[in-house]
């Protein structure tokens, strides 16, 4: 009797099936799992595959950013009515230098505010140290320390534009020395939707402080980028399906004829005195001049560029 009392046992327990609770996984298992994700994100499917290569190429042509060249050492602006006016069109500074023991007025109170509040260094210096800094130019007690432009390179306009879904425009300085007219260029390439500007690494303005105020603070938003040979630069541009458009009073195309300005293209401004440079001008797809019926010889290079970027947003639009 005891030996089929056992075998009865080891039957019992031989049985298949859980002996204690399955803590709500079955249950768990019959719960949907929220809406079937799209097909490009669902992991081995097709466009999941595509979706991944574009956002490979898309991050390859993606440059490293501040390849515009070394940086330069920075930039000094002195006098109480320089300083406040910089101050107020949010020139990018980093430190505002007061002389010693200086005798406050309305201009002196306003800098130290804007500084304040802007959060710059404040550095109290004694009048031989500004006399020192400034090489001895009348500096009034108010010396401005701006750091040195942050220069894009020319491959990031284009990358801005591919991000974007657009098709570039770009406006490109031949020579342009004053740096007014380069601010109101950056402002005219903002007003109008471009995707930045280039100017030459060398002979050439560049953007300080005087070409951040004329930019009326555009410059924040609009990169400037800086390229070491404009003709290869403009090559380079032309390899990845760029139209480049040279400005010229003597263009074989009139600016409401050219219907290159509807697709890519790069809008080259040359100097204000001699123009385009020979080599830069016999890179462009095209010269255009820009009807003049008043009988003007030429416009400034800050208003051509804004009068051509005018046209290429109306056709865009």
């Amino acid at each position: 009797m005891a030996g089929n009392s056992q075998r009865r046992n080891r039957r019992t327990s031989n049985k298949k099936g859980a002996t204690v609770g399955s803590g709500g996984q079955r249950r768990r298992g019959l719960e949907g799992k929220g809406p079937t994700p799209p097909a490009s994100m669902r992991k081995g499917h097709k466009k999941n595959r595509v979706a991944a290569a574009q956002a490979r190429r898309t991050e390859s042509r993606r440059p490293a950013p501040r390849r515009g060249g070394p940086k330069g050492t920075n930039e000094l602006v002195v006098g109480r009515n320089s300083v406040v006016e910089a101050l107020r069109e949010g020139v990018p500074a980093n430190t505002l230098y007061v002389q010693q023991f200086l005798d406050n007025d309305e201009r002196v109170r306003e800098a130290l505010q804007l500084a304040t509040e802007k959060g710059l260094n404040l550095m109290e210096a004694p009048r031989p140290e500004l006399d020192r800094m400034t090489n001895g130019l009348n500096h009034q007690g108010l010396v401005l320390s701006v750091p040195p432009y942050d220069y894009a390179h020319p491959e990031d306009l284009t990358a801005i534009a591919a991000d974007n879904a657009e098709a570039p425009l770009i406006v490109a300085l031949d020579g342009i020395t004053d740096p007014r007219n380069l601010g109101a260029v950056v402002r005219s390439v903002s007003a109008f939707g471009g995707h930045g500007v280039v100017v030459p690494e060398r002979r050439a303005a560049g953007m300080t402080a005087s070409a951040w105020k004329t930019s009326a603070g555009t410059a924040a938003r609009t990169p400037v980028a800086r390229a070491t040979n404009m003709t290869r630069m403009l090559e380079a541009y032309q390899k990845e399906g760029l139209m480049v458009v040279g400005l010229a009073a003597d263009g074989d195309v009139e600016l409401h004829e050219l219907e290159a300005l509807e697709g890519p293209v790069v809008i080259v401004v040359g100097s204000e005195g001699k123009g385009l440079s020979r080599l830069v001008g016999e890179t462009c797809d095209f010269r255009v001049r820009i009807p003049m019926p008043g009988g003007a010889e030429s416009l400034n290079a800050g208003v051509a560029a804004g009068v051509v970027l005018y046209e290429a947003a109306r056709r865009r639009a």
